[in-house]
């Protein structure tokens, strides 16, 4: 009989865990909560169960441990590390501890154990939503130093994680946070600037080995949504080492000890500051893709084969030391030879009519994936977390500016066009956003604030113009957008590309109001131009 693994998880990110598996030569059972999850027909064995539901996994594991060679469970991608560790210490498998995996799920015991330690993380307060007005008292209140960041202690991808910037944002941020939290609780901790990192390790025997440092693209400001990474990182080797130790000495603090490690951590004023510490490999398309695609390793694998009590032996030939003083363990690096990019293509609110342009995207030179995770007729929303982009591309080159460059090709080739008379979208496109206030969402062109002023102004002076049927958009630029010409929307394509687009797709369009029309290309890009024509 073959040894045998149970994955939690049958989602797109378990899918490198599965194919790992089946190379492994392993019999291979998933449990997910969703019968039609998609990656279910790629195992041998399915077993629906709630990945929220510890004992069920448990006795499940202990069960196909019995009578059935379960030799290891494992999971990528999801924020159920601590079940894995629950069941595999049931079963008595090779990995991290149940407590150190419990550590690393809940953000308040994380950051209680980076302060015992002294490892680099934010100040914070933690905030029980059955004591939240003992916690956040008036003088508590006025005694914060905005910005923060409030976020559930239990959760990922960024959902019900935003930046306060004053008291008058405070309570309904922390509302916010604490729906998403199982357990009811929130942090509230200080928001420090500084570019942002997500750095991959394997670790095992008093080894800590590093299997991928990516750059983090966030933004939309007060919410933290990561539009993509890439790979290398192109950070100083003093901050690089720096951080890769800040990282080492949180996985120490948190009691991890074998297995997969990730941090989410930032370069600040004050050096390496972490924001977290998961017990799995990334989600992301990091752990699974992007870092296999740049250094020829199957890091998923490797992971694996360290659940099964094994050594990785192909980790071990191709990794190189690191000379970290006051390290806490054994630290090693294994290089990429490429660089490879991920990019998230995003919506304006409104449901799907139709989305273009995915086969051209697959065809740029370098582009490896490509995901789609809205479908026609699907509900869209201008995303606030990373659960809610509409789909991601994935390009590998030999430089950084070659990778960077396919991805964001592919993402300007794809178009969502949302179905017409969407409350959604009507609303979404008469909002004007003032420059200066930070308000959110943003507007898909960030003009130069005289720009802005100058546009909205000559708009005013043209509130009856008329833009022909088949006239060019192109011959009824209004003159004060002349000069910003490459303004990029958040999808990459420059103003001008947006216009040559919306020439070539939509030259049948109707007459149009000149002032609506350039408001809603201004707004929301491609797709409010789309919307507002015939």
């Amino acid at each position: 009989m073959k040894d045998s693994i149970l994955i939690l998880g049958a989602g797109t990110m378990q899918r490198p865990a599965i194919l790992a598996a089946k190379k492994l030569g392993l019999e291979i059972y998933v449990v997910d909560a969703n019968p039609q999850a998609p990656c279910i027909q790629d195992a041998d064995h399915f077993e629906q169960i709630d990945l929220k539901n510890r004992d069920e996994i448990a006795s499940y594991a202990q069960s196909l441990a019995g009578c059935m060679n379960l030799k290891a469970v494992f999971t990528a991608g999801t924020d159920f590390s601590a079940n894995v560790a629950y069941a595999s210490e049931k079963c008595g498998f090779s990995g991290h501890s149940y407590a150190a995996a419990v550590n690393a799920s809940d953000k308040a015991l994380m950051r209680q154990c980076f302060r015992n330690a002294r490892v680099p993380s934010p100040h914070f307060i933690l905030i029980e939503k059955k004591y939240l007005k003992n916690t956040l008292t008036t003088q508590v209140v006025k005694g914060l130093k905005f910005p923060y960041v409030v976020k559930p202690v239990d959760n990922m991808g960024a959902r019900g994680c935003r930046m306060v910037r004053n008291q008058d944002e405070l309570f309904a941020a922390v509302d916010d946070a604490l729906k998403f939290s199982r357990s009811g609780r929130a942090l509230l901790e200080e928001y420090l600037e500084g570019p942002e990192f997500s750095i991959d390790a394997l670790i095992y025997d008093g080894t800590f080995t590093v299997t991928g440092f990516a750059d983090r693209h966030i933004h939309f400001e007060p919410y933290f949504v990561e539009l993509g990474h890439t790979m290398p990182t192109n950070i100083p080797y003093q901050q690089y080492m720096e951080l890769v130790k800040a990282f080492a000495q949180g996985a120490k603090s948190l009691g991890l000890s074998c297995g997969a490690a990730k941090a989410d951590i930032k370069w600040t004023n004050k050096g390496p500051v972490i924001g977290e510490i998961a017990a799995r490999l990334s989600g992301g398309y990091m752990s699974g893709w992007t870092f296999p695609y740049s250094s020829d390793l199957n890091l998923t694998e490797q992971a694996i084969e360290i659940a099964l009590g094994r050594r990785p032996f192909t980790l071990e030939s191709y990794r190189f030391p690191l000379e970290i003083q006051g390290a806490p363990f054994q630290m090693f690096a294994y290089n990429s030879s490429r660089s490879s990019a991920e990019r998230a293509w995003i919506s304006i609110p409104g449901r799907v009519k139709e989305i273009l342009g995915c086969d051209e995207a697959a065809k740029i030179s370098g582009v490896r994936d490509i995901f789609p995770r809205a479908g026609v007729g699907d509900r869209v929303v201008f995303p606030r977390n990373n659960v809610e982009k509409c789909g991601n591309v994935i390009s590998v080159a030999a430089t950084r500016e070659e990778a960077v460059k396919a991805a964001e090709e592919a993402v300007k080739n794809i178009t969502i066009v949302l179905e017409k008379g969407n409350p959604e979208t009507d609303d979404f496109l008469r909002m004007k956003r003032a420059k200066e206030d930070g308000l959110f969402p943003p507007e898909a062109f960030q003009l130069p604030k005289d720009v802005d002023r100058a546009f909205y102004f000559e708009l005013d002076c043209e509130s009856d113009r008329k833009i022909g049927e088949f006239d060019l958009i192109s011959n009824n630029i209004p003159s004060s957008l002349k000069d910003s010409m490459d303004v990029r929307d958040w999808n990459h394509l420059s103003l001008a590309e947006t216009i040559e687009k919306f020439d070539k797709m939509n030259l049948n369009h109707g007459e149009l109001n000149y002032k609506k029309f350039w408001l809603a290309l201004i707004r929301g890009g491609i797709q409010g131009a789309l919307y507002v024509s015939k």
